[in-house]
């Protein structure tokens, strides 16, 4: 079976600074020559520094932005060789839940209508099923029927980010990147979001691409961990190896650099995160 996201050689630049005449005179390299396999129905987190290159990497795989190099393969298929009509296609089967929800939803939209927006682009649901489907999804989520005619700012941001995540899995995707998708979140609601993400995971073997700088959160949620650092891999493998045998110098500073918990509190969240 092919990995659900295949990245080969992936390289991408920023333009820094440009010359009196507006022409490009210096350049950032924020990914080179990344290579990341995902497979079906697990969690590979990308962890590093503000700065590292996850975002960007993240926003690639789904063609949000553009590589300067390298391929990108969603289910097999080479998306940057796709034309923007057959990568809109593909958006059905893999989406991107963001950091902030309350910048990754429309304030003048009711939040019924936001659910609901995936659903009228990619697939032919329409009227009454249509929203039978957005109601079943916020159920879903942990929220009430009634809360669909309400605007994101009648909501906390733990109850957006749920209604980020009905959004995002409206279309009923295979691979979901998620950009850090709680930091925004105190640690209770991290627990109750998290442990959505994984009951919908064991559900429908959901991917997830998991973009994230709270490496105790990591070692409890992802498969395998890729660390990168100033755009680039320097230690990839299973979360146990990551963690108990860290080979590189800079995986081992960011393990040292977890905040200590008192054994207590160490168990409660691993509870909170690890139980349905």
């Amino acid at each position: 079976m092919s990995p659900v996201l295949e990245i080969q050689g992936m390289s991408k630049s920023f333009v820094k600074k440009r010359n009196l005449i507006g022409m490009p005179s210096a350049h950032t390299h924020a990914v080179k020559n990344v290579s990341i396999t995902l497979e079906k129905g697990r969690t590979r987190a990308i962890v590093g520094e503000s700065g590292a290159g996850k975002s960007t990497v993240g926003r690639m795989a789904l063609r949000l932005a553009t590589p300067d190099s390298g391929s990108v393969k969603l289910f097999g298929e080479d998306i940057m060789k796709m034309s923007a009509k057959d990568v809109r296609r593909l958006r059905r089967r893999a989406t991107m839940i963001f950091q902030d929800p309350f910048n990754s939803l429309d304030p003048l939209m009711l939040v019924g209508q936001s659910v609901a927006e995936p659903l009228t682009l990619h697939t032919p649901l329409r009227g009454d099923d249509r929203k039978q489907k957005v109601a079943e999804l916020l159920e879903r989520v942990g929220l009430r029927v009634d809360q669909l005619e309400k605007y994101p700012h009648e909501f906390s941001g733990g109850q957006l980010q749920r209604i980020a995540i009905a959004r995002a899995l409206s279309t009923e995707p295979e691979l979901i990147v998620c950009d850090e998708p709680v930091a925004a979140l105190d640690v209770s609601i991290q627990a109750q979001v998290l442990n959505l993400l994984l009951d919908l995971q064991r559900e429908r073997e959901i991917s997830y691409l998991f973009i994230s700088h709270d490496l105790a959160l990591v070692k409890m949620f992802a498969h395998d961990v890729t660390v990168m650092r100033r755009g680039e891999i320097v230690e990839e493998g299973a979360t146990e190896q990551i963690f108990s045998d860290p080979q590189d110098p800079y995986t081992k500073e960011l393990l040292s650099a977890i905040p200590k918990m008192n054994p207590r509190k160490r168990a409660e969240r691993r509870a909170a995160v690890t139980t349905a």
